[in-house]
């Protein structure tokens, strides 16, 4: 019998496994998905209201700065044991990938709203002040020029983001979070395990260089410079 054949003859890997990388890719797709939702309209409430925005608002943009500077500061297990009355609240239980996608999305947007906001500060003055002189609204600049132009640069800043959130995900299973996180440290590091472990980075690092290769992706599809 080869060593492979030991890997997979492991109760654990046949088993819990699958199981486990089905978890991660549901928990890392919804924080994604809500990342997103909630990321990009702050990474444009930053940019617009900043000065040199369309509708600069000091006193806006530095609340709003300082609330994304606080969840951008927060080392993220610090951060999901924090959150856990909210995260309890939310989904009634702070066990589970349903539960660990609370604490993602609040690491997550934040992170991803700056992004977006340097995506949209590296567009050209020149093409905003040319769709002015043109008689556009502020919010078909904001649409049709400021995003438009930098969407290439938010699709990478979103690959990025989701990348982040692998290996977030991993670290939920710290607090029982579940997905390949929790099966590494449950199996592979407490029980000495050591065929789990190597699985689950290596399916960890696959998922990361698939979202990685779409990502890259799109961002050249794209980009028409």
């Amino acid at each position: 019998m080869t060593w492979w054949d030991d890997v997979l003859a492991d109760p654990v890997i046949r088993e819990k496994v699958p199981q486990a990388t089905l978890e991660t890719l549901q928990m890392v797709g919804v924080a994604s998905l809500l990342t997103l939702v909630l990321g990009l309209p702050l990474g444009v409430l930053l940019h617009t209201t900043s000065a040199g925005g369309l509708t600069p608002q000091r006193a806006v943009s530095a609340v709003t700065g300082f609330v994304v500077n606080i969840g951008r500061s927060l080392p993220f297990v610090i951060l999901m044991i924090a959150v856990l009355p909210f995260t309890r609240w939310v989904v009634g239980t702070t066990l589970g990938w349903q539960a660990a996608v609370v604490p993602l999305t609040l690491g997550a947007v934040p992170f991803f709203a700056r992004l977006v906001e340097s995506a949209l500060r590296e567009v050209s003055p020149g093409k905003v002040e040319a769709a002015r002189v043109m008689g556009s609204t502020r919010r078909k600049i904001l649409g049709s020029v400021l995003v438009r132009e930098a969407l290439p640069a938010i699709v990478a800043a979103a690959t990025v983001t989701v990348i982040a959130l692998v290996s977030f995900s991993a670290m939920a299973g710290v607090i029982g979070g579940g997905g390949l996180g929790a099966l590494a440290i449950s199996y592979g590091y407490q029980r000495f395990n050591t065929p789990v472990m190597i699985a689950c980075v290596v399916l960890i690092l696959v998922v990361v260089q698939a979202v990685q290769i779409v990502g890259d992706a799109l961002t050249r599809r794209l980009d028409h410079r």
